[in-house]
């Protein structure tokens, strides 16, 4: 795939923004779990927040291979930033495909910008991959609506400005009956958990999100009777596609820090890269992450041309997110005893991958939905 002048110098700016400003406080936002909203705003500043989204609201009319090429390279220098980049973009989506004119003009300059920070409302204690059997409810009262339930590993929660939550006004109805609310932090009824202890991706203030008879206007449902169609939507893009970009990204600085100390480490007075077997496991660490980064920029292809990508974004966040841990798991090997020192970043980088393999959808449903398609085209 051959880039344009344009997305080269787009992920070189990327690539300098994560070596000169976000590599350098990686370790300090994963130990201290400290979300850093001045960074947060430089993406913003740079125009990486919202990079799809319309100008006229703010972002940066770009495509989705360029945002995805971000979204990389800054996942190569923490996860829990890039991690800020992919739900923007997600909520970006969500706003542009089913906001109304005035929640467009509302919401999405804040987001684009830095300024403030959204987040999404989906996964429950009893509903994870089967996003169908929510138990939020969304109960009609003229004019209102009041929100009861519990939501879980809402990336965000304790720093976000505003939220969109995913309920049901009828949970016979199962997928039919979801809807999706918008709801600003300080609505009565809204309150939040302990930040969650996590083990990787830290320094996002992960927290579950409760609503207790939380009463919001009507004129803040987002989107109309489609809610869960438009869910799924957005996983597939932005959600998914993020993730396996990110996925890529923790790879590929995994295999960095490998590659670079095994021309380092020296064992029986030669460095370690000269050992074959050694040689081999950097090699089909490329191999594999080049594979997986192709799967990415072909889903991305596919949602710009407007042609469906919901198969080639399963491929890739599958294969990228086994590979993610795969590879990461093999370059510390490389390290030998010193990948359990936190001195190198391959530890941090450890904790980062199993994620790819469990969130938007775990890696066994993203097999599922490959099976799936795979029938309905024998047919």
């Amino acid at each position: 795939m051959t880039l344009t002048s344009e997305q080269e110098a787009i992920r070189d700016l990327a690539r300098r923004l994560a070596n000169e400003e976000i590599a350098p406080k990686a370790r300090q936002i994963d130990e201290t779990s400290t979300f850093d909203r001045a960074l947060h705003r430089r993406l913003g500043e740079l125009g990486f927040l919202g990079m799809t989204a319309p100008a006229e609201y703010g972002g940066s009319d770009s495509d989705t291979v360029t945002w995805c090429m971000v979204v990389e390279e800054i996942a190569k220098a923490s996860s829990a930033v890039a991690n800020g980049v992919t739900l923007t973009e997600s909520m970006v989506h969500y706003l542009v495909a089913m906001g109304t004119e005035e929640q467009k003009k509302k919401y999405l300059p804040r987001l684009a910008s830095g300024e403030s920070l959204c987040s999404f409302c989906l996964t429950e204690p009893n509903a994870g991959s089967d996003a169908a059997s929510l138990a939020t409810t969304a109960t009609i009262d003229g004019d209102d609506v009041i929100l009861n339930g519990q939501k879980m590993w809402i990336s965000g929660a304790l720093v976000a400005d505003f939220f969109i939550v995913v309920a049901t006004v009828d949970k016979s109805q199962r997928s039919k009956g979801v809807r999706t609310y918008i709801v600003e932090r300080g609505t009565s009824g809204l309150s939040f958990g302990e930040k969650l202890d996590l083990m990787g991706i830290r320094g996002f203030a992960t927290a579950p999100v409760f609503f207790d008879n939380c009463t919001i206007s009507k004129s803040q449902q987002l989107g109309g009777e489609e809610g869960f169609r438009a869910v799924m939507h957005g996983l597939d893009g932005a959600g998914r596609l993020g993730a396996a970009a990110m996925a890529v990204g923790v790879a590929q600085a995994a295999m960095d820090v490998a590659l670079k100390y095994s021309l380092e480490r020296e064992q029986f007075r030669q460095p370690i890269f000269d050992f074959q077997s050694v040689q081999f496991m950097l090699a089909d660490m490329a191999i594999e992450i080049e594979a997986a980064r192709l799967l990415v920029h072909k889903a991305a292809a596919l949602r710009d041309a407007n042609k469906a990508f919901s198969f080639a974004t399963s491929l890739a966040k599958t294969f990228a997110g086994d590979m993610c841990m795969r590879n990461v798991t093999n370059a510390m090997q490389v390290f030998g005893g010193y990948c359990y020192s936190k001195e190198y970043p391959i530890e941090r980088l450890f904790r980062d991958a199993k994620i790819h393999q469990i969130w938007d959808g775990t890696n066994q449903v993203q097999r599922m939905i490959i099976a799936r398609h795979l029938k309905k085209e024998a047919a």
